[in-house]
């Protein structure tokens, strides 16, 4: 019998466990990052929560009928989503994450750091590209097309708020991701000392084009996520 096929739809406060469980098990460069994170709530109170909690109207989710198994999520205007990082989310987080002393030497003080530097998703040379995501897709869903639907029902959405562009973060290493993002119309965008990542950028108004005998996303979760060591350069 055919698996009926998961379908697209907004995100729900009643999705909060599993956007945490996706996060986790794609955030180690796409793999289980449990094995890094003693606290398994922390990644996703960086990377995903704050976005579906401020800005719930573009955070979409993969459905497969029983819960969700992919998101994506993001801001469309990011200077203002940092400034609502820094006084509304952070605040709450600040006493059961402290910042670490001194320069981050664990993976778990790198996270650290990147929670308490909101700033670090300000970066000039792409100030005209306001928006920026988040994309994660669990294994089981990966190279069925969802990726692609994903991106096209966010870039849809950006585009109907008259926001015109959008970047994202991704590791420059992940040369699976990279090719993903090419084939969806991303581009690089120039960033004088990215660290280890590579910054992305496309229109939102172009709708992502199907390519023949491709599908879906092929080990991509996680690029937008934790990973990076440069918690500077974080977007």
């Amino acid at each position: 019998m055919t698996t009926p096929r998961a379908l697209i739809r907004p995100y729900r406060p009643t999705d909060r466990d599993a956007l945490f469980d996706i996060c986790v098990r794609t955030g180690d460069n796409g793999g289980d990052s449990r094995h890094l994170y003693p606290d398994p709530e922390l990644l996703p109170h960086i990377f995903a929560a704050p976005y579906a909690e401020l800005e719930p109207e573009l955070a979409f989710v993969v459905d497969d009928g029983e819960r969700a198994v992919g998101y994506v999520l993001g801001t469309a205007d990011t200077p203002a989503f940092v400034r609502r990082f820094r006084d509304e989310w952070l605040p709450a987080l600040a006493d059961r994450y402290p910042a670490p002393a001194g320069e981050p030497g664990t993976p778990t003080e790198v996270m650290l750091h990147l929670l308490h530097h909101p700033e670090r998703m300000l970066v000039p040379e792409i100030a005209d590209h306001p928006a920026h995501l988040h994309i994660d897709l669990l294994p089981s869903h990966q190279r069925e097309g969802y990726g692609r639907e994903l991106m096209d029902t966010f870039l849809a959405a950006l585009d109907a708020r008259g926001v015109r562009r959008v970047h994202l973060g991704m590791v420059t290493a992940n040369t699976g991701a990279r090719a993903f993002y090419d084939r969806l119309g991303f581009s690089v965008l120039p960033v004088k000392d990215p660290g280890p990542l590579t910054y992305l950028g496309r229109a939102t108004a172009t709708p992502v084009a199907p390519v023949a005998g491709v599908t879906g996303i092929t080990g991509i979760t996680g690029i937008t996520g934790p990973g990076a060591p440069d918690a500077r350069t974080r977007s």
